[in-house]
């Protein structure tokens, strides 16, 4: 593994495994150095196959991949044969890996304290004002006040601008959301992703929340981040229970 990666820092039980790949250790080149995972990226299918072959080498199985739609659809992770249209997937089978692609958008990894069920959730601007967060918590099907969620690497709230149009998607469901814009330019304002996740988490019942701290876009030696580069690689957020 390398060093580089992140592994979550929160009091998941010891049987709960998760990763975060950035964008060093890989074999591909140029814009898509040096890690990228993304299939649909423009990148050598080649430089692609190696990374995931590298990846999968650290894994129990085959990560469950989606076709991220910037939706609230969950699957049950242990059931997919093909990436499905989803942007969150949950696991109760030892070794069944749950994986979300990111390069700026959030990803929310889940797990209950009991270690027997956990979940990734795919969390851009849309996701999150269509309910995926609340919709995997859901899902897992345990007690809000026993999952823990940790929130990975996303653009941050002083690079990710927006429009009116995202701010009111928000403040019309949860005027206190509001807090989570800061105006910018006129008619432009910048959104804070790890905010309105924890906004989400709440809404869910879920109040052991950690990580929310690190930036993709400010970021270029780590991080991919299609707003800054848009030609980019994608990471992967990846959670799995042990037997």
């Amino acid at each position: 593994m390398d060093p580089d990666w992140i592994l979550p820092d929160w009091p998941a039980p010891k049987r709960i495994r998760a990763i975060i790949t950035t964008r060093k250790g890989g074999a591909s080149r140029g814009e898509f150095a040096s890690l990228n995972l993304g299939q649909r990226t423009g990148d050598d299918p080649q430089a692609v196959a190696a990374n995931r072959t590298r990846l999968r080498g650290l894994l129990p199985q085959e990560p469950r991949w989606l076709k991220q739609v910037h939706g609230s659809r969950v699957v049950v992770a242990d059931e997919v044969t093909t990436p499905p249209e989803a942007d969150a997937s949950v696991a109760r089978q030892p070794g069944t890996v749950c994986a979300v692609m990111i390069a700026d958008c959030l990803p929310v990894l889940l797990a209950d304290a009991s270690g027997s069920v956990v979940a990734a959730a795919h969390a851009g601007w849309r996701g999150l004002a269509a309910g995926v967060v609340e919709a995997a918590v859901q899902a897992m099907g345990a007690a809000p006040d026993n999952v823990l969620a940790y929130l990975g690497p996303c653009i941050g709230p002083t690079a990710y601008e927006v429009g009116a149009d995202v701010r009111d998607a928000f403040v019309a469901e949860d005027p206190e959301a509001g807090a989570a814009f800061s105006p910018h330019r006129p008619g432009k304002w910048f959104a804070d992703l790890h905010m309105l996740a924890r906004r989400a988490l709440a809404r869910a019942g879920v109040t052991r929340i950690y990580g929310g701290v690190q930036c993709t876009y400010s970021n270029p030696e780590r991080f991919y981040s299609y707003r800054r580069e848009r030609t980019t690689g994608r990471m992967a957020a990846l959670i799995w229970r042990e037997s």
